[in-house]
This record gives C-alpha cells, sequence and structure tokens, in this order.
C-alpha cells in the first residue's frame, strides 16, 4: 500500500497545517486517518492519503450503497428510500438553472440512477465513473455506454451542466479535475456539486464519528467559505448555495451506528438529523450538504 502526503494546500497554496482530527475507516480497513487544517486558508483535508493507483481497495464492500444497488440492510435501505425522493428535487434544480435541457455530464455517475431520471425529463446524457462494477450497472440501466472517468476525451464547451454528487470529495487531482470540467462547459454553463459541510451541527456533535468524514475515500472536507475560494480560483462564481436537508438524517444513522454499544435508536437520529437543520436555518445555512451552483465568472466579477 502506498501513501502520499500534501505539502501544499489545494485551495491557498500554503503549506502549514495543524492536525485537526483522526478519524478511523469504519466501512472497509479499520485503519485510521489524519485530517489536517490549512493554516492559511483553513481547508481541511485527509493527510497523509492512499495513492490514486491503491484507493481502490478502500471502496471494497458490498455495503458501499453508490457503487451497488444491491446492497442490503436498514442504512441501505434508508439511502435508497431517501434516493427516490431526492431524484425528482435534484432533476427539478437541473432543469432550473438549466432550461435548456441539453447536454448533461454526471461526474462519478455510480450506478446511474439520476441520470436515468435526467434522460427520462429530456436531457442528452453521459455519465463518467471509475468503480467498475456501478459503471456496468449504470450502463445497463441507461442502454448507453458509460465512461471510466477520463475527462480528456470529451470535447471542450459542449455541455449546459455537469453535476458531481458527493464525488468532489474523492478526486485525486482536486484543481486539474476542476479546470477539465471548467473547460467542458459551455460559456453560460452550470456546475452542481454536492458535498458535505464540515461546518454542520452534526459534523461538530459526531465530531471524529462523523460518517461524512468517511475517510480516507473523502479527500477533502468542504465548508462554505473554502468552496468559494476554490471555485474562485478556476474563475468560478458561486450563483446559489442549496441546502440538502434529508442528509442530516441519513448522516446521523450513519454516525450513530458507528458508535456501536452506545448508539441510539431512531428517535436519536431523527432528533439529531431535527437539529442539525434547525442550527443551519439559524446560522447562515450550514446544512450537513450543500449543493453549490456555480458558473463561470463574468469578465466584471
Amino acid at each position: 500500500m502506498s501513501y502520499e502526503r500534501l505539502e501544499s494546500c489545494p485551495v491557498c497554496g500554503k503549506t502549514e497545517f495543524r492536525n485537526k482530527l483522526v478519524v478511523e475507516d469504519r466501512t472497509v480497513s479499520h485503519e485510521s486517518f489524519a485530517i489536517v487544517q490549512c493554516e492559511g486558508c483553513g481547508f481541511q483535508f485527509t493527510n497523509p492519503r492512499p495513492n490514486e493507483a491503491d484507493i481502490g481497495r478502500y471502496y471494497e464492500s458490498d455495503d458501499y450503497v453508490s457503487h451497488n444497488s444491491g446492497a442490503a440492510g436498514l442504512v441501505n435501505k434508508a439511502y435508497k428510500v431517501a434516493r427516490f425522493f431526492t431524484m425528482r428535487r435534484k432533476v427539478g434544480l437541473l432543469s432550473k438553472f438549466a432550461p435548456r435541457r441539453g447536454k448533461l455530464l454526471d461526474y462519478g455517475c455510480g450506478t446511474g440512477h439520476f441520470l436515468a431520471a435526467a434522460k427520462a425529463a429530456g436531457w442528452k446524457v453521459a455519465g463518467l465513473e471509475p468503480n467498475a462494477r456501478a459503471r456496468e450497472e449504470a450502463s445497463q440501466r441507461l442502454g448507453q455506454l458509460i465512461g471510466q472517468g477520463g475527462l480528456g476525451a470529451l470535447e471542450p464547451g459542449t455541455f449546459d451542466a455537469i453535476t458531481l454528487w458527493h464525488v468532489l470529495e474523492h478526486v485525486h487531482a482536486l484543481n486539474e479535475t476542476l479546470a477539465q470540467l471548467t473547460a467542458l462547459l459551455k460559456p453560460d454553463g452550470v456546475l452542481l456539486i454536492a458535498v458535505p459541510n464540515v461546518e454542520s451541527l452534526d459534523a461538530q456533535h459526531y465530531r471524529e464519528l462523523w460518517a461524512a468524514y468517511d475517510v480516507p475515500r473523502h479527500l477533502y472536507h468542504f465548508a462554505p467559505k473554502t468552496m468559494a475560494q476554490l471555485l474562485k480560483k478556476h474563475k468560478l462564481t458561486i450563483r446559489e448555495t442549496l441546502p440538502m436537508p434529508l442528509d442530516a438524517y441519513y448522516v446521523s444513522m450513519l454516525s450513530e451506528k458507528h458508535k456501536e454499544e452506545r448508539a441510539g435508536g431512531i428517535l436519536t437520529v431523527l432528533k439529531a438529523g431535527y437539529k442539525s437543520n434547525q442550527y443551519a436555518e439559524q446560522h447562515e445555512g450550514q446544512y450537513s450538504s450543500l449543493l453549490y451552483v456555480a458558473g463561470r465568472r463574468t469578465p466584471a466579477a
């Protein structure tokens, strides 16, 4: 197993970090990983981390539901119920911010459920997915080939919208990938990026047990300020930041499971999710997960 250490912050380039937390991978390996925070901009990231060639083994779990629609268990059943209710909202948001309903790229499309819903709504869809099992399932679901993940073969300036649903936190080459994705957008195209929010109440409450840290698969741990700074670096501006309120309940359910013998039941989960969303309403929208809608900055911006 090979690990790599980032010597500079991916957002601001500074080289001084402080240790934030040590978090255990409770899904696959049970190894522990350090999360550091940049002294310059406050960005948090897993460091050191498995390199891109070796990270695949940390996804090798039948319970990893985004790569396996057949995953069983109560938590995964809850995920599928939530997916059913959020899919229509996701397609609705996509059509709101890109009303032409032209070409869509879903980067890290998993098993293809979102792409199938967008295709049914009239979008011309394309997807990229590095995981072989998920890619095969998505290809069958859509009746078209899903690519492995390379962006270089796609034609620049051709997509009306590009979506990353809980994907950007997994991408090793963060800045290179954002630059490539931006180049693929039409001049008025939109980028929709959903990621966990490290400043949410559930993150503060569960600390190292917060399931959305999900080390080492999650390489970066975003907050609104650092996301805005990262996108500005790529000449993108955030048009809207939207809540994903169901995530607070799902993440709380996973986090309670991490507590093992001290775990609370469904009422504890519901209370934690509700309190997190209430906190967000009173604290500048610091929801458990956030959807950032971004586009190219105008010359005057």
